[in-house]
């Protein structure tokens, strides 16, 4: 397949980026191969980010929302629009683009043709010598990680290696694939939204492939804070749902007990660091929406076309994997 024919919408999601937005975008232009069409969704920021976007950047299509509907919605604006493309490549504003990190992606399309989903290389933009992320990896638990987190940058990942999820700080998905399973789930608002739609991808037969050479800097939570409480919340509400939405019939049962296990020692542990009511409200308000999730999990599961032992292969299933990121 042809390069040329591998059309690319790369969505920029902006929620008051500040200083990150213009070298992002910056980047885009710069691409060896450059996207069919570079969507900036801005998400009612009020902190003059996107002042001067539309002038400096006349090859951008801006989206404006009235207000911040979160990551997962303004995403899904973006997707509704580019029907014309057969991919949609994901970018954080906190995000700079290799100059081949499109032209590496276009190539990992025409190699493997059958694979619907892409990860990047993130490198940390304060630390290069340090490692952001090699895609997102699922535990049977329900606990999820970004795979290499603050590994050494010379850490180098195989060709054709899978993992569960790319992380959608800079990821590629076919869009034919995202728009059958109903696009990311708006209820999530950010954080997990992106292991949400893979796990949903998977269980359609999905695959996700890493592709190393496919480099973006990224600042990391450079916006909303690593570990601020609005990180935390969404972060640990969403993993419940995910769980408990996605979790194939054949092993929900038999995970279920690590399941609320980790969900304990989450709650320990920010209580242990002076932070429980961030945690208990992630938690109260994960149960309160599960009459939702469960309801959305008959769907899903009904359009269960892979095997239960094909989508928890691509699961990180060692006891405490976690604590290394690297599996």
């Amino acid at each position: 397949m042809d390069s040329d024919a591998i059309t690319v919408a790369v969505i920029v999601v902006n929620y008051n980026a500040g200083q990150f937005l213009r070298p992002c975008l910056e980047a885009l232009r710069r691409q060896s191969s450059p996207a069919n069409r570079v969507i900036v969704v801005d998400n009612g920021s009020t902190d003059g980010s996107m002042d001067g976007v539309a002038g400096g950047f006349p090859e951008v299509e801006i989206l404006s929302l009235p207000e911040n509907l979160g990551f997962a919605a303004a995403n899904n604006r973006a997707m509704a629009k580019v029907g014309d493309c057969h991919w949609v490549a994901l970018l954080n504003p906190d995000t700079i683009a290799s100059k081949d990190w499109l032209e590496q992606l276009r190539q990992a399309v025409r190699e493997h043709p059958g694979v619907s989903m892409f990860s990047s290389r993130l490198v940390n933009a304060d630390r290069a010598d340090l490692l952001d992320g090699t895609g997102d990896c699922y535990h049977v638990s329900g606990l999820v990680w970004r795979r290499d987190h603050g590994s050494p940058a010379s850490r180098q990942r195989p060709v054709l290696e899978t993992v569960f999820s790319p992380c959608a700080a800079a990821g590629m998905y076919r869009l034919e694939k995202v728009m059958k399973v109903g696009g990311f789930d708006e209820r999530y608002f950010c954080y997990n939204e992106d292991i949400d739609l893979a796990f949903r991808m998977r269980l359609q037969g999905a695959r996700c492939v890493h592709i190393d050479d496919s480099v973006v800097a990224h600042a990391g939570s450079g916006i909303t804070g690593a570990h601020s409480d609005f990180t935390v919340y969404h972060g640990h509400r969403n993993l419940v749902w995910t769980f408990f939405k996605n979790m194939p019939p054949a092993k929900f049962w038999r995970y279920l007990p690590l399941h609320l296990l980790m969900n304990l020692a989450s709650v320990v542990h920010y209580t242990l660091k002076g932070r429980p009511g961030v945690i208990l409200r992630a938690k109260w308000d994960a149960i309160l929406g599960l009459r939702g999730m469960l309801a959305s999990r008959k769907q899903v599961q009904s359009d269960f076309q892979s095997s239960a032992t094909e989508v928890r292969s691509a699961m990180v299933t060692q006891p405490f994997a976690f604590l290394s990121r690297h599996v």
